[in-house]
């Protein structure tokens, strides 16, 4: 379904809904503060899950929800009333029970959409289903635009646009945003187990850092200053680990004055964390936990279907590959740290990538993706990347000119990624002044000298493991849709 749904007919509509809104506020109220209610519509079902057909049960109950079918024939009308949750149960305002006023005021003010509310005996009609026949009801709030037609499929651009009645109105879409919730509390939960503390860093930000991203900028009144909407709370949390806060993480917004597709998103959340003593390997074995762990506790299973039908099987241990040597071997041409520049930008002729960088790590990394990554069915870390496009990572222990980074792969999507942490204050700052130089030749992503933080690392950081996970792309990981539709109100313009 397209916008044209809000060109048919709406204002005649709206128009008429106005003037019961004008009835219910000179006999009641179109919105009251309170209501009655004694029962959910959940609680409700769950009380009588098993009823036959035809049964009074004597039991009276004020329940509340939005009318999603509505059918007024003469001297009884039915309600399918839904709660929040999707739960749906069926309302009957007969002229026995409600009596003739209760019943010609429900057919003059009640539409499809009305939240209302209903009090009578809980009862099964003749086909079986659960209903409240009514002695009374109230308007809890009303409508003044109806609802899309049901039974029509709501196309994705309204959807994302409109996500309130896609909310209302669709089944899948309530059930993802609960998705996220519940692998919200199991991620918090896996760091709970392992002793990790939740922490907040700021936001705005005097200088952007702890990635490399085009910022958003914006100005303070108050301090009469520029300031940037933060791209990694990464600096911060590793002040925090410089302070003692040994297993720190955050689960907040970043945010990336760059494109958006499928799987970006100017505004997306992250999670990041920081473990004194650990490494990168520690790191991974902590991200597919907390993987794997979500997706048990969220879907029961580590073998996911999705959307599509296809699966993610995210059991067993998850492959690590090194990114030079899965390179070499997908191009059939053997690419190391001494590969030269020339050579580098020969291959990615040959191969039709084009880009144009001074950097050896920026072409072996887009060599990569285009060689490696298609090929990646299951769970994938890829391992020891170029040591000039990583300057908040710590060189290899044994490989030279490579640094101890990874990246997750999952389903093709990049999802997480980390870092043995650079703790060297000298080495950092040598790699800052680096950054600094790129982005006087005009490169927009490279970071700045943050002599605040060096100051931190000063004071000592402990070797540490840093992680940062996609909360975002782990959703789709886990359901298989577009990035907008697991963000509940993605931007749209």
């Amino acid at each position: 379904m397209s916008e044209e749904y809000e060109d048919v007919d709406v204002p005649e509509q709206i128009a008429v809904r106005m003037q019961k809104r004008e009835q219910l506020l000179k006999h009641s109220a179109a919105y009251p503060v309170s209501l009655p209610i004694t029962n959910t519509i959940e609680a409700t079902k769950a009380h009588y899950p098993n009823l036959e057909a035809d049964i009074a049960t004597g039991d009276v109950v004020g329940v509340a929800g939005r009318i999603m079918f509505l059918r007024n024939t003469g001297k009884l009308c039915f309600a399918t009333l839904q709660s929040g949750t999707g739960e749906r149960i069926q309302a009957m305002i007969s002229l026995d029970k409600a009596g003739q006023e209760q019943l010609d005021s429900w057919k003059e003010l009640v539409d499809l959409g009305d939240h209302v509310f209903v009090e009578g005996e809980v009862i099964t009609s003749k086909r079986g289903e659960l209903s409240v026949l009514a002695t009374k009801w109230l308007m809890a709030a009303k409508t003044l635009r109806p609802l899309p037609n049901l039974h029509n499929e709501l196309g994705e651009e309204f959807r994302v646009r409109h996500r309130y009645i896609d909310l209302i109105v669709r089944d899948r879409a309530r059930e993802v945003v609960k998705i996220r919730s519940e692998v919200m509390q199991s991620i918090r939960s896996t760091f709970a187990n392992r002793a990790f503390m939740e922490v907040e860093t700021p936001m705005l930000q005097v200088m952007h850092g702890g990635a490399s991203a085009r910022p958003f900028k914006t100005h303070s009144n108050a301090f009469d200053t520029e300031l940037f909407l933060r791209i990694a709370p990464e600096l911060f949390l590793k002040r925090a680990v410089v302070g003692g806060l040994e297993r720190v993480f955050e689960v907040n917004r970043n945010f990336r004055n760059e494109g958006a597709d499928r799987t970006h998103s100017p505004e997306f959340a992250m999670l990041e964390a920081y473990e004194a003593y650990g490494d990168y390997n520690t790191m991974m074995d902590l991200t597919q936990e907390l993987i794997q762990n979500a997706a048990m506790d969220v879907l029961g299973t580590h073998v996911v279907e999705l959307e599509d039908g296809t699966v993610n099987d995210l059991s067993g241990s998850w492959s690590r590959v090194s990114m030079y040597e899965s390179l070499s071997e997908a191009s059939g041409v053997k690419v190391t740290p001494d590969t030269s520049l020339a050579d580098l930008k020969k291959m990615a002729t040959k191969a039709g990538i084009e880009i144009d960088h001074p950097l050896h790590g920026k072409y072996v990394e887009e060599l990569w993706e285009h060689f490696v990554k298609p090929g990646l069915a299951k769970p994938t870390f890829v391992m020891d990347f170029p040591v000039d496009t990583s300057p908040l990572t710590r060189d290899h222990r044994t490989k030279e000119a490579v640094v101890e980074k990874w990246d997750l792969y999952i389903n093709g999507f990049e999802q997480a990624t980390g870092y043995s942490e650079l703790v060297d204050p000298v080495v950092q700052r040598e790699r800052f002044v680096a950054q600094a130089a790129l982005g006087a030749t005009g490169d927009p992503e490279a970071m700045k000298l943050d002599e605040e933080f060096l100051k931190a690392l000063e004071f000592g950081m402990p070797p540490s493991g840093g992680m940062g996970l996609g909360i975002d792309r782990l959703l789709m990981a886990l359901t298989g849709l577009g990035i907008r539709e697991t963000i509940l109100f993605p931007l749209v313009k």
